[in-house]
């Protein structure tokens, strides 16, 4: 999309091809990324039947051991991907564009506790929960015209829906309450 701002809040209809989309970049990362790679997982809205989302598929990898970023950015630079910088510990956050737009985000985490991610839980979740999808896609295009040009806002406005299925999943496998931010 010439000259739209590439954080932009841009929430579209489900696709049934972001699930072959995932697919091909996990078999092309599962190359790339051996031998540290345990599992790769899709994750975010984009793993969710008729789930309305951001295109972006974002992947969780597992991997043993967690190495620093710069051993992960030399394996994956040849693949399109780069090292963003969040703040976030015990974790690593790649970005893969096209057009100046983000297709892909792959977060690289250690594998121990890696099934037990509060994200890995939202998407199982609403996979198995079908009623929340309507009520967080309708909550999603409130949002993105709300905080259009503010990706960090819509996703802070999203954290009390969340945090109330992320709750739900881990009361249903009987694991302890987590904050979604802590992890």
């Amino acid at each position: 999309m010439p000259g739209q701002n590439r954080y932009a809040v841009h929430v579209v209809p489900y696709s049934a091809a972001w699930p072959s989309a995932f697919e091909n970049e996990k078999n092309k990362l599962s190359q790339v990324l051996a031998p540290h790679l345990v599992a790769i997982e899709h994750v975010g809205s984009t793993s969710i039947p008729n789930q309305d989302a951001k295109p972006v598929i974002d992947l969780f990898a597992a991997v043993q051991p967690l190495l620093d970023e710069q051993a992960y950015a030399s394996l994956l630079g040849s693949s399109g991907y780069r090292y963003v910088e969040t703040g976030m510990t015990g974790r690593h956050l790649f970005v893969k564009e096209a057009g100046g737009m983000r297709t892909h985000h792959l977060h690289l985490l250690p594998s121990e506790g890696f099934y037990e991610r509060n994200e890995l839980l939202f998407r199982d979740y609403l996979r198995d929960h079908p009623e929340f999808v309507l009520e967080y896609g309708e909550l999603k295009r409130a949002l993105a015209e709300r905080y259009p040009s503010d990706p960090d806002g819509y996703t802070r406005a999203k954290t009390g829906f969340i945090q109330r299925v992320v709750d739900l999943a881990r009361t249903e496998r009987g694991l302890p309450l987590q904050n979604v931010w802590d992890s």
